[in-house]
């Protein structure tokens, strides 16, 4: 039978106390805090107990001492929830910090192989809402675990003082209230709230893909239809939070009873004494006002509990991704293969997920410093594929990559990725200056670099007519430049980075027949002296490739020359 959870309940809760290890000072002084503070309440209580009975002449001592004790507390009571509050969530704002950092160096240590199947949504709520919903452990949990035990060991500690009797009937509702319930509550509950996470996740990857694909919905009528499966998705979180919020309902209310019921006892076993000719009057009053105190502390356990099924299922989803085993192992020494002369493909095979179904076959290539390669073929016949092992995205199934006889698995990916370029068919633009854009691989590039880089790219001019220039904002503008604005954006982060090889897939898809051909002369003229690997369905792309492949069944079947080279 296979396993409903990846992670047990002490394997997370052991995983998030490492992890807030860096804080434990901080939280060390949180925790005292809410100890403090909770005594301090079991204090006030007890000690205004004591000042009315002293008052009625029950108690000893003096009903001035009474009141004074029952005002420090109340002041204790307020200066440690404040504490508490404060340096909690002090600690716990700078752990999510580092565990967002830590996120991300796994999403860039798993991509592109490891996050195919995941959603953006997905990982964006993961990285956003999921890591902030973990902040409850950090910031609300850990102080009232302490307490829990503390303050009915203090409560029992003043029963058994007073009678054996009275610890002996308070004892099994402790154990109840704070250990059975809350140990059921958190196993009975804990699928609503992984369902309740992973719903969330499912509706803003729709909503992310909806906002994306607007002007396709727009253009293609589909609005309505994609409204209901908005609607459709909101009506599942809706039953997954009605089941959430029916569990909170149940796990904060069913231990009241245990409170009420802890009274009756202590009143119980106080007529019990009574009766068996031992009065104990102070202690009843006085256990009555101090265990109800002490309760409150059990009863803030269980609201820790009900939200806890939230936080472990964040914290599920959080630690399947960061445990994923990546593809792509980096070198224990890596070697460094200098400037690009010759790359060569020695009977590779690949496959995605069926061994059966593979993409690459027995597949051969070699390709020299400076030729120009075309690659063609049918759509889905690896012709991507190709360029993505290239760049170690994967590891092939079988033969061998090699960089200038050095084979590719021995080389760093950032060696690796530093000498190859990538221009793909749609450049992105992030929220920034178009100059931080052309930077974005060389971020220390002065802005002469910048320019020059641009003016290689044919960009320059475009670039003097917008409104500010270098330093205008991509995050509104970046949406209104042509297809061939953002390749010359493209084409310019490769000219600033000066690598040695340029692999292309589609870079003109997106381009009308006179973008194309001013991208072309833009290679033509600033590539002449690199070597380019390209792939594209357009045959006035590959018209200046010094040679061309096809591929068929994963096999690089002929080669041929092109009768004209636009690099000469």
């Amino acid at each position: 039978m296979a396993r409903r959870f990846k992670y047990s309940i002490p394997q997370m809760t052991r995983r998030l106390l490492h992890i807030a290890a860096p804080v434990k000072g901080t939280l060390a002084v949180s925790t005292l805090a809410s100890i403090i503070g909770n005594l301090a309440q079991m204090g006030l209580m007890g000690f205004g107990a004591l000042m009315l009975m002293s008052c009625a002449g029950i108690a000893d001592g003096s009903p001035i001492t009474y009141g004074v004790l029952a005002a420090i507390s109340a002041a204790l009571i307020v200066a440690g929830r404040y504490t508490e509050g404060v340096v909690s969530h002090a600690g716990a704002y700078r752990l999510l910090s580092d565990m967002r950092i830590h996120l991300f160096q796994t999403i860039r240590r798993l991509a592109p192989a490891c996050l195919m199947d995941r959603e953006k949504g997905d990982i964006l709520n993961i990285a956003v809402s999921d890591i902030e919903t973990i902040e409850f452990f950090f910031a609300h949990t850990i102080g009232p675990m302490f307490t829990v035990i503390i303050l009915p060991c203090v409560t029992l500690g003043l029963a058994l003082w007073f009678h054996p009797l009275f610890a002996a009937v308070l004892l099994p509702v402790y154990i109840i209230v704070s250990v059975i319930f809350p140990l059921i509550a958190v196993k009975a509950g804990r699928g609503v709230g992984m369902r309740y996470r992973k719903r969330l996740g499912e509706m803003k990857s729709l909503v992310l893909e909806s906002v994306y694909g607007l002007k396709d919905i727009q253009i293609f009528g589909c609005g309505e239809r994609r409204m209901q499966a908005v609607q459709k998705k909101n009506k599942e979180i809706n039953k997954e939070a009605h089941g959430l919020t029916l569990h909170r309902q149940t796990v904060s209310s069913a231990p009241t009873f245990f409170v009420y019921l802890a009274r009756i006892l202590v009143i119980g076993a106080a007529s019990y004494l009574a009766v068996s000719g031992i009065s104990e009057p102070v202690g009843t009053v006085l256990l009555s006002f101090v265990a109800a105190a002490s309760f409150s502390s059990t009863q803030s356990l269980t609201m820790v509990i009900s939200s806890l099924l939230e936080t472990y299922g964040a914290a599920e989803r959080l630690f399947v991704l960061e445990d994923t085993k990546p593809e792509i192992e980096e070198s224990k020494k890596p070697k460094k293969c200098g400037h690009i002369q010759k790359i060569e493909f020695d009977h590779v095979g690949f496959y995605y997920t069926d061994p059966q179904k593979p993409v690459l076959d027995n597949f051969s290539l070699t390709v020299s410093e400076n030729e120009h390669l075309g690659i063609v073929g049918e759509s889905g016949i690896g012709k991507s594929t190709v360029l993505r092992l290239l760049l170690r995205f994967w590891n092939v199934k079988s033969g061998r990559i090699r960089i200038n006889g050095i084979p590719i698995e021995e080389l760093s990916t950032a060696e690796l990725r530093r000498r190859i370029a990538v221009l793909e068919q749609d450049t992105f633009l992030f929220d920034g200056s178009i100059a931080e854009n052309i930077a974005i691989g060389k971020p220390d590039a002065s802005m002469e670099e910048i320019q020059k880089a641009a003016r290689r790219a044919g960009l320059h001019d475009f670039i003097s007519t917008l409104p500010d220039g270098y330093d205008t904002q991509m995050g509104e503008m970046g949406a209104r430049l042509s297809g061939g604005e953002r390749q010359r954006v493209g084409i310019a982060r490769t000219m600033l980075t000066d690598p040695d090889v340029i692999v292309m897939d589609e870079p003109t898809s997106s381009l009308d027949v006179l973008h194309e051909k001013e991208l072309l002369k833009t290679l033509r003229e600033e590539c002449a002296d690199k070597m380019l690997i390209i792939v594209s369905h357009r045959p006035s792309t590959l018209t200046g490739c010094t040679r061309i492949i096809r591929l068929e069944n994963g096999r690089a079947v002929n080669s041929l020359k092109s009768r004209k080279s636009l690099f000469v």
